[in-house]
């Protein structure tokens, strides 16, 4: 019970705040470029209960970690944006998009910064500390990695769509309504099928683990602890 209660006082928080500021980032990013809908609903604030989802954010999460899943999986409210008060949709759009996974990896920044100062605290708060700064640092990353694949309704599949010719962006949006389907299908039931039938199908998750470690990587680097 104890060790149950550890775990979830070192990842709820750092859950929490990345998903907190990376809807918050797009609600402030679409009002700073003209469309204050978010705005108008409250959605530019980084008061964790105008993002948090009951189920997606504490309830599915906290069930993967305490089954042991082999992958962790959650979602927060999204911000509503209407692209057609963005002063340039298209450009805006992308730059709406672009602005959740930016903020992540600068809280990721931040948490690997922070473990520089984890020397002067006693030993027990040291320790729960650096827990929560190395969970903060790969939640942060994981939600800016995976948010950037480039399927819409994800961040990255909306960059995308603003970044490509008109004709093809038209294509893509299209994919939106079937884009969790899509995502359920590369990273839970592919690599669940894949042993069944023998091949490996699981291409996308072993992008997706070797990008995450990639950035890690270059955090801990920068940050010097390299």
């Amino acid at each position: 019970m104890e060790k149950t209660l550890y775990l979830l006082t070192i990842w709820a928080l750092p859950v929490i705040i990345a998903i907190t500021f990376h809807e918050a980032a797009h609600a402030y990013a679409a009002r700073l470029l003209g469309d204050d809908t978010a705005a108008r609903l409250g959605r530019v604030s980084l008061n964790p209960l105008k993002h948090i989802d009951p189920f997606g954010t504490v309830l599915l999460p906290g069930l993967l970690l305490l089954t042991q899943a082999p992958f962790l999986f959650g979602y927060a409210k999204p911000v509503p944006v209407d692209y057609r008060a963005l002063r340039h949709p298209r450009r805006d759009m992308a730059l709406v998009a672009a602005a959740g996974p930016a903020i992540n990896i600068v809280l990721a920044v931040v948490a690997a910064l922070a473990f520089h100062g984890i020397d002067y605290l006693p030993a027990l708060p040291a320790q729960w500390l650096a827990d929560n700064l190395k969970n903060a640092l790969i939640i942060n990353v994981v939600l800016a990695v995976f948010n950037l694949f480039p399927i819409p309704p994800l961040d990255g599949g909306r960059i995308l769509v603003g970044l490509l010719p008109p004709a093809l962006a038209v294509r893509l949006a299209r994919l939106e309504p079937y884009g969790f389907v899509i995502l359920i299908g590369l990273f839970i039931v592919l690599p669940l099928v894949g042993p069944q039938l023998g091949l490996d199908l699981g291409a996308a998750s072993q992008v997706l683990s070797s990008s995450v470690g990639t950035v890690i990587g270059w955090i801990l680097a920068v940050t010097g602890h390299g």
